[in-house]
């Protein structure tokens, strides 16, 4: 079974590379970029495939010398330890052949919101928001603030932005849903642990030609801004709600000065949305995949909890704790994205198995 995958992988890498020194290809633009995406994503796995060929050949030759001559601890060490690396080689390999989401390598529309706990809640919002902008940067992604509402003792009532880079959606994909905080507020006099919570979406951005709206199905308001921004902001009516009728979406931004640059943010958002529940209609087996991100913010409700009397992380849905919580709020999120991307994929293993 493993013999002949990966002997696909390798005719099939093979093929990609043919494809990309290839001039009709190069000079057809649309083409040029699949055979480049094909070629990124099955790169790993061949990987994968090298390690494995060459470890099962060490260990072939390893195992003929040993019999030739009875002496070399190096040799032997390689028949003792490579069966279970192989073993592990093959997992590796069935796992990054598993098909993934065609929205991976797209760039995300992060929005969110203080649920349960007032002004704690509005604060780690705002915390989660830098943590997530930070993990961004460690990953070589850009982010750009699209819209929030900031809350008067610090944080956001919420906040929409925007992660841009190939594969932005496969590793923010994960932090969609619930999160859970439990510690003393600063306002706190008597040194009382609260619980708060604020949701997080995660939206893989919509290209215009994947999404299409009619104008005619759109309602678009301009009204004056009421957020901090200066004079220019609050004086003109440069804030814009757009309505979408068909669907009842509605998204309002106002963070920028010109009423242009607020409806084109306002219909990256709008896309985002409207797509999203086409991917959901699509899958009617599974309820909305906003809804089941964002539940409704009651505490009870947490894919993630961050205790800091005990200086600890809790993701609940692959049972993961680190205990370094000040670096998971400095945007370490790197083990969590692994543990959860490793068991997304064998769970879509054993159901293509099954």
């Amino acid at each position: 079974m493993i013999q002949k995958l990966a002997e696909q992988i390798e005719m099939r890498f093979a093929e990609l590379e043919r494809d990309m020194s290839d001039p009709e290809v190069i000079a057809d633009r649309n083409r040029y970029a699949e055979v480049g995406r094909e070629y990124r994503q099955i790169s790993p796995a061949h990987e994968l495939v090298l390690e494995y060929r060459k470890l099962g050949d060490d260990l072939e030759g390893a195992r003929e010398l040993i019999e030739e001559e009875d002496s070399d601890e190096e040799l032997r060490r390689v028949v003792e330890d490579a069966p279970a690396r192989l073993a592990e080689l093959e997992e590796e390999i069935r796992l990054a052949m598993v098909e993934s989401d065609p929205s991976d390598e797209k760039n995300v529309i992060v929005e969110i919101r203080a649920g349960a706990g007032g002004d704690e809640a509005a604060i780690f919002a705002g915390d989660l928001y830098k943590m997530l902008t930070r993990y961004a940067a460690e990953r070589g992604f850009a982010t750009d603030m699209l819209s929030h509402s900031a809350a008067e003792q610090g944080g956001f009532k919420e906040v929409t932005f925007e992660i841009r880079g190939n594969g932005a959606y496969s590793v923010f994909k994960y932090e969609g849903g619930t999160h859970r905080v439990q510690r003393v507020p600063e306002t706190e006099s008597q040194g009382r642990i609260h619980t708060s919570t604020a949701t997080v979406a995660v939206l893989p951005e919509a290209e215009e030609v994947e999404v299409q709206i009619d104008q005619n199905d759109l309602q678009i308001d301009v009204y004056r801004s009421s957020g901090p921004g200066g004079q220019s902001v609050n004086t003109t009516d440069s804030a814009v709600r757009i309505t979408h009728r068909p669907t009842g979406i509605t998204v309002s931004m106002q963070d920028e000065k010109s009423q242009l640059q607020n409806r084109e943010k306002g219909m990256r958002v709008l896309r985002a949305r409207i797509h999203e529940r086409q991917l959901a209609e699509q899958q009617a087996a599974i309820a909305s995949e906003r809804k089941a991100q964002v539940g409704t913010g009651q505490r009870s409700e947490k894919i993630r909890t961050y205790n800091y009397p005990q200086g600890r992380v809790t993701d609940h849905r692959i049972k993961l704790t680190s205990h370094d919580l000040d670096a998971v709020m400095n945007g370490e999120l790197g083990n969590f994205t692994a543990a959860l991307s490793g068991e997304e994929k064998r769970q879509l293993l054993e159901a293509q198995a099954g």
